[in-house]
């Protein structure tokens, strides 16, 4: 089975990208997510990657 990187239904805050990405990894969202807020406001780059990746990764057709 192959795996794909899905925008989470089940962990969703916002958009679901951090859940996504946790799942993918499968590690706790919490850390995902912390990590996003750090690089959301030290240095203002992680607003524009969440916004593309929330644009770009589909959503889970499986949840």
């Amino acid at each position: 089975m192959n795996k794909r990187l899905y925008r989470s239904r089940r962990e969703s805050m916002i958009c679901g990208v951090c859940g996504g990405i946790a799942e993918y990894f499968d590690v706790d969202p919490t850390l995902i997510r912390l990590g996003a807020v750090i690089l959301i406001f030290g240095w203002g780059s992680g607003l524009l990657a969440y916004l593309v990746a929330a644009v770009v990764i589909p959503k889970n057709p499986y949840q």
